[in-house]
């Protein structure tokens, strides 16, 4: 169910638990922003219901609205469609005319709770709307009670013909339209992908991260108990935990581009991206964790606002796009071969269009397996030193990452160091693993410098989180005092589990200075440290 639609559909649930309180019906203030004129005209002494009733060729339209109840918290109450309309509220109604839909099944849906939610939403709600909307010589734009957009004028409503005058009947509640037919509801993106078999895997995903929000705003105040407020009628809002972070596509007032996959090739993408997700099994709700990185990670590159898109047909950006980081959630020449949407079926839906492909155009080296860079200069990124000193140096040159370093140096001259650096967001995947020097140059052109010598070990856990640690098979490490140097400490070194989204301290990487007294006069205990690279390795085998 679309947010508007359920907000609205509870708002009325509040203000009308029973039948009797519905002549002081009160509009709900989220709908009035989208209409002109909120007053109703004069007209009728009869209300829609009435008006309704008095003809027979909506007898079926309007058993279908008695029979359809307003749903409060998920449950239906004792309130219908019809004695909404018996109301002084302001409503249009766009009345389809008998015989041209399916009266016993739709009778048959309002039995059950989920069936009334159904027709309420796609078949009663598409055929109202909040407020009065004429039918006039120019089309306007409206909203229905279903949040889909509608467009009335010239006799017709979305494109159907309205019934020889039958046009602006006004009655105490409102006006009336009668139709040829009823108005087709259009599927949203989230509808498409819950509702539609060829994406059943997806849509449950995304159906299991549905939440409701209490709205205070909106819920009736009743007593208070030991200081805390208690509600006479409680409103809550939909959400969806998943979407909010990449893209809103149950909303009707938005309009975007996302890119999918049917069901077996979608399960196959998940599952790999399930590997890449895997945590130890001490962390709390590593499973719940597991599947919604794996959902997010795979939903943030295939979801584009067209809002936030400067040229389409050269490049789309996800939410995640960050101009500092520009490798990653842009796509360029999407539309061109070997772009995104390329190949695709294309099926338009009223808030967007869904590019379905047989095979996912993307790897995880484009989107979720990144590369890490832990700067030198992030020194909340150290863990542990000893017999050093080290600082953050600003140095703005395109052979400096972010355009800062790290300068160590030792407490005493012949100091043999160490320093632990903390890596983030690592997945459960392989990795090329650099330590990035710089050399003396970089803050003295003049400078001869001389080579660090060093050792490394990374620290990580595995899959029952114990403590494990690879000394990078006991090399030692010669800088180039020339060049900046991207210096292989660890070549594909596979982490067995994620610490993806985690504050802990279970993966690091610890540099030791290792030079001999002997070597004092050939090498330099200082080390300019511009980061830590971590570059992902594909490994298409990989498997949950």
């Amino acid at each position: 169910m679309s947010n508007n639609f359920k907000k609205y559909v509870l708002g009325i649930g509040v203000c009308c638990v029973t039948a009797a309180s519905l002549p002081v019906l009160t509009a709900c203030s989220d709908w009035n922003d989208h209409y002109e004129d909120q007053a109703v005209s004069p007209g009728s002494q009869l209300t829609l219901w009435q008006t309704m009733k008095q003809q027979p060729e909506l007898s079926e339209f309007c058993e279908v609205l008695s029979q359809t109840k307003l749903l409060h918290q998920h449950k239906k109450t004792t309130v219908s469609y019809a004695d909404l309309l018996d109301g002084v509220e302001a409503f249009t109604v766009m009345a389809p005319v008998n015989g041209t839909f399916n009266k016993d099944s739709l009778l048959q849906l309002v039995a059950t709770d989920r069936g009334d939610s159904a027709v309420a939403r796609s078949f009663v709600g598409n055929h109202l709307s909040f407020g009065l909307v004429s039918d006039v010589a120019t089309p306007k734009d409206f909203f229905l009670l279903s949040s889909k957009r509608s467009t009335i004028g010239g006799g017709k409503v979305s494109g159907v013909p309205i019934v020889s005058g039958r046009s602006n009947v006004m009655a105490k509640g409102g006006i009336l339209h009668e139709l040829t037919a009823p108005l087709l509801y259009r599927f949203n993106l989230y509808e498409a992908l819950t509702n539609s078999l060829v994406y059943s895997l997806l849509g449950s995903q995304l159906s299991s991260y549905e939440q409701d929000e209490f709205n205070p705003t909106q819920s009736v105040p009743g007593d208070m108990v030991d200081g805390e407020q208690l509600y006479a009628d409680s409103v809550f809002d939909e959400r969806n935990i998943l979407l909010e972070r990449v893209g809103r596509i149950a909303d009707e007032d938005s309009t975007y581009m996302m890119v999918t996959a049917v069901n077996d090739e979608w399960e196959r993408v998940f599952n790999e991206a399930m590997g890449y997700f895997r945590y130890d099994s001490t962390v709390e709700g590593a499973d719940s964790l597991q599947r919604f990185w794996a959902n997010r990670s795979l939903l943030g590159d295939a979801i584009f606002s067209r809002t936030i898109q400067s040229s389409p047909v050269d490049s789309v950006v996800t939410y995640d796009y960050n101009r500092r980081y520009p490798k990653y959630h842009v796509f360029h020449r999407p539309f061109d071969e070997g772009g995104i949407f390329y190949g695709a079926k294309a099926e338009e839906f009223s808030n967007g269009v869904l590019y379905t492909h047989e095979h996912w155009p993307l790897t995880p080296e484009q989107t979720y397996f990144r590369e890490i860079r832990t700067e030198g200069e992030s020194t909340g990124l150290i863990l542990t030193f000893d017999r050093c000193d080290y600082a953050p140096v600003v140095h703005a040159a395109d052979s400096v990452s972010e355009n800062a370093y790290l300068e160590i140096t030792p407490k005493k001259s012949n100091d043999n160091w160490s320093v632990d650096f903390k890596l983030e967001n690592t997945l459960a995947g392989t990795y090329d693993i650099y330590a990035i020097l710089l050399p003396i140059t970089v803050y003295d052109s003049k400078a001869v410098g001389k080579p660090c010598k060093f050792k490394a070990a990374v620290n990580y856990v595995d899959e029952k989180g114990a403590s494990q640690s690879f000394n990078c098979n006991n090399e030692t490490f010669r800088s180039d005092p020339t060049r900046v140097d991207s210096i292989l400490i660890a070549e594909d070194f596979t982490f067995p589990v994620c610490n993806y989204d985690q504050q802990n301290m279970k993966v690091s990487v610890r540099l030791s200075c290792n030079i001999l007294q002997r070597e004092s006069t050939t090498f330099s205990r200082e080390m300019f440290l511009d980061c830590i690279y971590l570059r992902p390795k594909s490994n298409p085998q990989k498997e949950e």
